[in-house]
Formats: C-alpha cells, structure tokens, sequence
C-alpha cells in the first residue's frame, strides 16, 4: 500500500477516511476529553509530540497551542489533508502525514511524548500498535490516551450498530472497547510503562436526536460506510434505531449523553 499503509488496514483507512472534513465535527463533540488527555499530558513548548490517528487534527492544534513540535499521523488522506488546511488557517506549524499506527514510519524514540484521544484503540492488531507506541517514544519520555469505557454510552451506540452490521470472521477482531479497561491496557503497554488512570466523562450536546444522526451519518466514518453498506429499508431501520437511542438523554435544550472514558498516562521506562 502507498503512504505506508498496511494491506490489511486498507479497508480501516477507506471507512474511517469517509468521513473527511466532517469529521472535524466528531471531535468537536468530544472536545472537553481531548482537552482532559492534553492536559495530563502537559506539553512543553520545544518538544516533539506525535499525535496518533489525528484524524482531522482537532488534538494536534491543541497540543501545537503550548508550543509543542507536533506532527499528527492518520490512515484517512482526507482527513490529513482536512487537518493541514486547517493548522495552516490558524497559523499553526503541524506537520501531517498519512501512516499506519502499526507501522509507523518513524525512528525509535523519536518523540518526547505520543498522544492519541479515542484513535489508537480502533489498530486492527492492538499488540503491534502498543509496540509501535512504545518504540516512537523515547525513554523518560510520556504517553497519555483516551479511550472509551468497555460498558459506557459509546459501546451502546455501537452495539446499535452492531445490529446491522454483517456477522464479523471467525475469529472474531478484538473489541476497540478492550482499551478502556486498565487491565488490557497494563497488558498492551505496562511493560515499557509506569501507567496510571484517572476516569471522565465527555458530554455529547445537539439540538436533537436528529441532529446526532446526522452528525454521525455524515461524518463518522463507521456510521457513514454502514449507512452506505444498507438497503433503503434497513438504513432506515438505522436511522430510526440510532436516533432513538440518542432520544434516551433529553435536555430542556436538546440532548446530553454523558459518555464515559479513560485517560491513561504513561511515563517510558
């Protein structure tokens, strides 16, 4: 594959890619954990930070803001090239480039620090991308992640697409939701880590339901290529399904789903 893209994760890059720009808006409505996770990571300014499946960059400008080094890898060449547009409107020096978290395409221990909110916990193989964080960072060097807890109100979104989704192979991938427990955590990075947790919960805001699946639809990788994937009938069912779901958390103003997660910090041995 071009760009260092593995073959395996061609499909992973084409769904997630699907979303473009309008992924931007996906961060936006988990912005309050993105800002958590750079906090405890506490960048410096003059250091070389990897942000890890950027995405549209929304961690990367965040982190470049303390006067970080910054450059931000993704599998979607769309939404790097929505990223560099955007750093470059807002004056800001990132360097992207589209890579693959299992193989990325940089020395050993060539950064002071990796972030990555709610990315690297959806790598094919979680093993080679817990390697390949590790051997990116150098040693005194620090990590921090978010990622979504294994029974919170993410997983339940996903379990309603689930229902529409073809059965998966036999064996089946592991569950991105295996990274929201400390336990697999310890198992993927405690070796080269001192790890510690601390728990949050990100709130998800629209003026409705509606607007949710429209969000998603359009900018949501996942959610956009199973749309894409359905009949008339049953991406209705989708839809119905999706929206209903988001319904369950009402507001006087619109809707709130408080959506749990994990920060995880790492300091490299």
């Amino acid at each position: 594959m071009s760009n260092g893209i593995q073959p395996h994760n061609a499909r992973p890059a084409g769904i997630w890619n699907s979303g473009g720009g309008r992924y931007d808006e996906i961060s936006r409505g988990i912005a309050d954990s993105i800002a958590h996770c750079v906090l405890r990571l506490d960048p410096r300014p003059g250091e070389r930070i990897l942000d890890l499946a950027t995405g549209t960059g929304w961690t990367s400008r965040l982190v470049a803001r303390s006067g970080a080094e910054v450059v931000g890898v993704d599998l979607g060449a769309d939404l790097i090239a929505f990223a560099a547009g955007r750093a470059q409107a807002e004056g800001l020096a990132i360097t992207y480039r589209v890579g693959d978290a299992e193989s990325l395409p940089f020395a050993d221990g060539a950064f002071d620090a990796v972030i990555s909110t709610c990315g690297v916990m959806f790598a094919s193989k979680p093993e080679a991308a817990a390697t390949e964080l590790a051997r990116v960072c150098r040693r005194g060097g620090r990590i921090a992640l978010t990622t979504w807890a294994p029974d919170g109100a993410v997983f339940e979104m996903f379990r309603v697409m689930k229902a529409y989704m073809p059965p998966p192979p036999a064996p089946a991938p592991p569950s991105p939701f295996e990274w929201g427990r400390p336990e697999r955590i310890a198992e993927l990075l405690g070796r080269d880590f001192d790890l510690a947790f601390e728990d949050g919960v990100s709130f998800y805001r629209e003026p409705s339901p509606e607007a949710a699946w429209e969000t998603f639809s359009t900018g949501y990788g996942p959610t956009k290529a199973l749309a894409a994937s359905l009949d008339e009938e049953r991406r209705a069912a989708l839809r119905r399904d999706f929206i209903a779901f988001h319904a369950r958390f009402p507001t006087p103003l619109g809707i709130c789903v408080p959506r749990e997660y994990r920060v995880t910090r790492g300091l490299r041995r």
